[in-house]
């Protein structure tokens, strides 16, 4: 595996997951490709999508490509947003609108809840698909924290500014390096990683 086709439009995904991935050789492209059509995601889990995404785009290109499902889980939302993270508030016309529409909404739906009952945690799963769209590698990552009560931070995109580590910083408070050692993403790639180099 030389090259791979990162199935995503967001460069910060394609940056984090390259990051990890060069090491090992790997060009890691971003989908460059707007004429595609955006298969559709109504899996119930991360796993589901990610495969709906790294099959599509695979046959569609004739190319390995790695796709990545990802969210955040609420456990006093009962998991929620979850597969719906990235469209949660459903309004935004651009990635940054809706991240702040999404966060807005969180915070809202979590007013009075007590920090002891905030746990959540960010989960990433990732999926390579060969060319014929058989599925080569498969790895799942999660992130742990709580949900503060105000947003913090100006790294990362989505929910970093609101998911509180155990070290009291918001995943949007830590450098890129940092993050990537820790987050739900990195540790999705690191155990990606062994697949790899378990498979030769």
């Amino acid at each position: 595996m030389k090259r791979l086709v990162i199935a995503t439009t967001n460069p910060h995904k394609v940056e984090e997951i390259a990051a990890v991935l060069g090491r090992l050789g790997i060009e890691c492209v971003p989908l460059g490709r707007t004429d595609l059509p955006e298969p559709e995601e109504d899996g119930e889990t991360f796993e589901a999508n990610a495969r709906i995404k790294a099959v599509a785009y695979a046959k569609a290109l004739g190319a390995t490509v790695l796709a990545d499902d990802s969210g955040l889980e609420v456990d006093a939302l009962d998991g929620a947003p979850g597969v719906h993270s990235a469209r949660y508030a459903g309004v935004g016309a651009t990635r940054a609108e809706r991240d702040q529409a999404n966060n807005a909404k969180l915070l809202a739906a979590l007013a009075g809840v007590p920090d002891e009952q905030r746990a959540a945690r960010f989960v990433c799963v990732l999926c390579v698909a060969g060319p014929d769209g058989a599925i080569d590698a498969e790895a799942r990552g999660t992130f742990e924290g709580r949900i503060g009560h105000a947003p913090r931070g100006a790294n990362g995109f989505g929910y970093d500014p609101l998911l509180v580590l155990d070290d009291g910083r918001t995943s949007a408070e830590l450098s890129p390096d940092e993050k990537n050692a820790r987050s739900h993403r990195g540790n999705a790639l690191r155990r990606l990683v062994k697949l790899i180099e378990a498979a030769g």
